[in-house]
């Protein structure tokens, strides 16, 4: 409800009009003309009299050695950057910035050529000078201090206090937190008075439809950003329409400033005066103190001729510090590792259309819950069930996904837009996937020619006796094929032959394969794995069981088999066949050409902490897929760096099943001797507790640590005794609020410290000594991928000690 100004608040609106910035003027130091800076490594610039702000040039961070034209806050550490001249054309080292003699402002490059220029209205007077105000503003004055022109009058995506943001002016905000040129959102004081969030369609300025506004058409006038740090709407009678943000810190002893970020988000901070001259970082110093404008942009943009919040094929959850992730479903990979709003694509060839190979079997679901693509929709249909919904997509080869939510189906197309995952979205997202072990024939044009000509001659061959003496012949050969086959591989009466799509190796296809044996992978209490070769050239791993059979040996592979072989996830490593002949027990694997997560987390090249996010979230499906989506549930029992294979992609394949113990459906704990890898053992093994999955859960948790520290759970080496067990010191690290040291030596990870703080809390509640406490690996996921809230864990031991 609009409210009249106050005597106090009508003289600051005052202090704030263009003339009146006269008075601040009294604060700068006259930049003369032909006076220049040049674009180089040691900083050149301009400051404002109190040394607040700069006006100069700001070496790129993408290490290319271009210059942004900029104004900054001075006095703090990281130049924060709250205007720029040529964001969308950096200048090369050597560019000249000049105030001319006849007082133009202009930017050049090292050969002359005009970059930019300052756009000064038309008029009698000439500018005599130029100064960088305390206030954040770079002005063009006559000799009579006029301001011919200013940067408050061409923002940016950023507003200061005494600024005003009039009609027909616009916030244009960064593509992202690290490339200033302009993105893909829009702040607007319209000059019907309407303040506006538009979406671009990049990367045009073209505006989409509007995710928020004030819906003051025909009222709005100016948007206020005071001394007092409030921002507001006023009319032209200087009544406030609407705040935007108020109850601020005081201007005198915090600096402010206003920002549309990269996110389509209209927030603001403060930074503390006192100090400020310290090392501390940018998300470290700056404090958000309002609202978020609006207060969720993954479900805020939802209609319109964009992708949405994030790119096409992905989706836009809130995480714990409000501010949206990108992320791709399941089955889609990102289109650029570096650019996440540019949208994923699939992993797998698309569904074919054609009559003659249909492929509905060849696809499957995988689903996820809470999400949605609103834009993407092209059928509906009520009131059906969640396998009519299922049936239908997966017989419909447009169909890329489905939703289904309170009895209503809707099919989607592709590409999906406007991607969300949230609470108040409901229902279930439907993910149509290529299965894991499917191929694709792609269609040839030839191939009814090809069959027409084989009908042809089938047609003449039935005629004549000729096909009737090569039936009878290829009979023959077949049946004494088949007998000699069987013969020789002791395959009659195997029930692990039965029902299971593997090939069956004999032990001398196997012994040729591996040249006798002899390149091992690894070993393990069970088994040793070897390097072979088949046939056709496809590299496998044999995995071969002891020759002296041990107590559980029989009951150990035929375990593996029954269960592995009915496994079908992209992250697991697959089970291709198998060998039992007499004592000579083998499982044939998949090969996977990058090794161990061990071999890659602990060695000389790390992982990246894009690839570690990728790694932890990989593994994580995969065990919750053995936990919760197998027709029989599989407890892992040995979860650990080494056990984590890397494919060609370098995606997390859980491995080795040899220590496993399973489950039936209605069977939720088993009693059994200790077994798994020191160090990654759950404390139940020890207390001849039950045994139940949470113990994967215990061991994902020690990995999760040893993942985003890149470091062993246990290091006699480390520098400190405090840091010696790595669970210990992360817990510690996490109540004292000092998560950055576990990755002080990692630079991609300390500008992601909201996410390792929450894999660190994740990791915590993984590792409690109480099972009941442990989450699923379910809620595991949605804890990552935040679709759930990560509360502060206990200490790990606290429950043990209470009821001991």
């Amino acid at each position: 409800m609009a409210s009249p100004l106050g005597p106090i608040l009508l003289l600051l609106l005052l202090f704030l009009s263009p003339s009146s910035i006269l008075i601040l003027a009294q604060t700068y130091t006259n930049v003369t003309l032909d006076s220049s800076l040049t674009a180089r490594t040691d900083g050149s610039f301009w400051p404002s009299k109190s040394g607040d702000f700069a006006f100069g040039f700001l070496q790129s961070g993408d290490g290319g050695g271009d210059y942004l034209l900029a104004i900054w806050f001075n006095k703090i550490a990281e130049k924060t950057v709250v205007w720029s001249a040529n964001r969308d054309k950096l200048a090369p080292g050597g560019s000249i910035v000049s105030l001319t003699r006849s007082g133009q402002l202009v930017l050049s490059g090292p050969r002359g050529d005009q970059i930019w220029s300052a756009n000064l209205a038309g008029g009698n007077q000439t500018v005599s000078y130029a100064a960088m105000l305390d206030n954040g503003n770079f002005i063009l004055a006559a000799r009579d201090s006029e301001i011919l022109w200013q940067t408050f009058d061409v923002p940016t995506d950023t507003i200061l206090p005494s600024q005003t943001v009039s009609q027909g002016k616009s916030l244009f905000a960064s593509y992202s937190q690290t490339n200033y040129s302009s993105g893909r959102f829009q702040l607007a004081m319209q000059p019907d008075g309407n303040l506006v969030l538009y979406p671009t369609q990049f990367p045009t300025d073209t505006r989409s439809r509007a995710y928020w506004a004030t819906a003051t058409v025909g009222s709005g006038f100016q948007l206020v950003f005071n001394l007092s740090g409030s921002i507001y709407l006023i009319a032209k009678n200087e009544t406030i329409l609407e705040f935007l943000t108020s109850d601020t810190p005081p201007t005198q002893n915090f600096y402010h400033r206003a920002i549309l970020e990269d996110d389509g988000v209209f927030r603001q901070y403060v930074y503390p005066k006192i100090g400020s001259g310290s090392n501390s970082s940018w998300p470290k110093a700056w404090s958000q103190v309002s609202d978020s404008t609006p207060s969720n942009i993954c479900t805020a943009l939802n209609d319109g001729t964009v992708s949405g919040a994030c790119g096409f094929n992905s989706y836009c959850r809130l995480g714990n510090n409000q501010r949206p992730y990108c992320t791709c479903p399941p089955g889609y990979d990102l289109l650029d590792p570096d650019d996440v709003i540019k949208g994923c694509k699939p992993k797998f060839v698309s569904q074919s259309c054609d009559a003659s190979f249909p492929e509905a079997d060849d696809f499957e679901f995988s689903p996820l819950e809470n999400a949605d693509w609103p834009q993407a929709d092209y059928a509906h249909f009520q009131p059906v069930n969640e396998d009519w919904c299922r049936s239908e997509c997966l017989s419909d080869c447009f169909c890329v996904a489905a939703i289904f939510r309170n009895g209503e189906c809707w099919k989607k197309k592709f590409p999906l837009s406007f991607g969300r995952m949230d609470s108040s979205v409901g229902g279930k997202a439907l993910i149509k996937i290529r299965k894991d072990n499917s191929t694709f024939r792609p269609y040839n044009p030839s191939d009814k020619h090809t069959n027409k000509t084989k009908l042809v001659v089938g047609s003449v061959l039935l005629g004549s006796s000729v096909f009737l003496n090569l039936t009878l012949l290829l009979l023959t050969f077949l049946i004494g094929y088949r007998f000699n086959k069987r013969k020789s591989k002791v395959l009659q009466g195997d029930p692990l032959a039965l029902g299971v799509n593997l090939r069956a190796f004999s032990y001398e296809e196997l012994d040729k394969a591996t040249v006798g044996f002899t390149e091992q992978l690894g070993s393990g209490a069970f088994a040793t794995v070897y390097k072979g070769t088949l046939d056709d050239n496809n590299l496998v791993a044999v995995k071969k069981l002891d020759n002296m059979v041990r107590e559980g040996g029989e009951q150990e592979f035929k375990a593996e088999v029954s269960a592995i072989a009915r496994t079908n996830h992209r992250n697991l490593v697959r089970l291709l066949g198998f060998c039992n002949e007499g004592e000579n027990r083998m499982l044939v694997y998949e090969f996977m050409h990058n090794g161990s997560l061990a071999d890659f987390l602990f060695g000389p090249s790390k992982p990246n902490w894009y690839q570690r996010i990728q790694l932890v979230l990989g593994t994580a499906r995969g065990l919750s897929y053995l936990h919760e989506e197998c027709s029989t549930q599989i407890i892992h029992c040995d979860i650990k760096p080494q056990n984590i294979l890397l494919d060609d992609s370098f995606a997390a394949r859980i491995a080795d099943f040899g220590l496993a113990k399973l489950l039936n459906k209605n069977q939720t704990r088993t009693m059994t001797a200790i077994r798994g890898t020191k160090g990654y053992v759950a404390p139940e093994w020890f207390r001849s507790l039950p045994i139940t999955v949470k113990v994967d859960v215990y061991s994902f948790g020690i990995l999760l640590l040893e993942i985003i520290c890149c470091r062993k759970n246990f290091e006699l080496e480390a520098k400190n005794e405090d840091e010696m067990v790595l669970s210990d010191w992360a817990y510690d690290c996490m109540r004292e609020r000092k998560v950055e040291m576990l990755v002080r030596n990692d630079e991609e990870a300390k500008n992601d410290i909201k996410r390792v703080e929450k894999f660190v809390m994740i990791a915590i509640w993984c590792i409690q000594e109480e099972p009941s406490l442990r989450p699923s690996m379910k809620k595991v996921i949605q804890m990552l991928e935040g679709a759930v809230q990560v509360s502060t864990p206990p200490d790990p031991s606290s429950f043990i000690s209470t009821i001991q």
